[in-house]
């Protein structure tokens, strides 16, 4: 079984009399990437400060490496790469110069790798900071880290800027940490860049972890979306238990759409047979529906409470 390279439990943190962080658990296995998701201003990024031991949690735990996140932070920093999601760099010095000290600050070098990085990621190391966009400043971080031999990588929203090309280039480069066993935290709203690399998720809202697994084992609870026409009538499929949001095609006779439960799917397919299929179409659940449904869940709870 992998070692646990992060481990949260019930981490906690308050602002004053605003709680931050309610309740955040969950953990990082070796060689894995773990997609933590979430609305902006859920929390994401004030349990990255609390990880890199900038803010101190007001209750639970942290461990990276199996040591305190607050107490040891400077022995994990020796071990971990990071990306915010809006970096900031010295205007007065070039993108390659910000590169190499970013690597010497980390005991690391400058190395063909590094050269290989800056023609991917298509910057300009000449430039002086000061000229970059948003995309070219987060393009220098994401180039230095990719460059460093960490244990463990944490990117908070670090597309944030970047091109749709650029995105690509930068989920190549996560899988190829992956390959090489490295672990990834990879903190995102960006839900079709989680799908595609990530091992496992956690899905907080308003500071709390309300869902963690992995994308297989989360799929149950979504629905997927069902486009059939058949020679039969099927209006009253409308009432079949697992069937939402049922419509009737008022274009083409006998043509019906409609999501259903995962859990549903074998009974309303041997249902369907009878009524002789002309033509189905299934689109499968993506995380971003997944996502939706937990978000408009909580709304429907708190609109029941008003």
């Amino acid at each position: 079984m992998a070692n646990t390279v992060l481990e949260i439990r019930h981490l906690q943190k308050k602002f004053g009399k605003f709680q931050a962080l309610q309740d955040i658990t969950f953990d990082v296995k070796e060689g894995e990437v773990f997609g933590f998701i979430g609305p902006n201003g859920a929390g994401k990024s004030t349990t990255i400060r609390v990880l890199l031991g900038i803010l101190r949690g007001t209750g639970g735990q942290a461990t990276i490496f199996g040591q305190d996140v607050w107490r040891d932070s400077v022995k994990i920093h020796a071990r971990l790469a990071y990306v915010p999601g809006d970096v900031y760099l010295w205007p007065n010095l070039s993108g390659g110069e910000i590169i190499d000290l970013f690597l010497k600050l980390n005991q690391q070098k400058h190395t063909a790798k590094t050269d290989a990085l800056i023609k991917q990621f298509e910057l300009d190391p000449t430039k002086k900071a000061r000229t970059y966009s948003k995309g070219n400043r987060q393009k220098v971080a994401l180039i230095a880290v990719f460059s460093t031999n960490a244990d463990f990588y944490i990117f908070d929203e670090p597309t944030s800027g970047l091109d749709p090309l650029m995105e690509e280039i930068f989920q190549q480069n996560v899988l190829a940490l992956k390959k090489q066993g490295k672990s990834i935290l990879l903190s995102s709203h960006i839900l079709s860049e989680v799908e595609r690399m990530c091992d496992r998720i956690g899905i907080i809202r308003e500071g709390k972890i309300i869902e963690t697994g992995t994308l297989d084992e989360m799929r149950h609870l979504t629905r997927t979306v069902i486009t059939v026409k058949t020679k039969e009538d099927l209006a009253d499929f409308a009432q079949l238990p697992g069937i939402h949001n049922f419509k009737i095609d008022e274009r083409t006779t006998n043509k019906v759409s409609f999501a259903v439960d995962s859990e549903s799917i074998g009974a309303i397919m041997t249902a369907l047979a009878p009524r002789q299929i002309v033509s189905l179409q299934s689109t499968p659940p993506t995380l971003e529906d997944l996502f939706l449904r937990y978000y408009n869940h909580d709304q429907e709870v708190s609109d029941h409470a008003k």
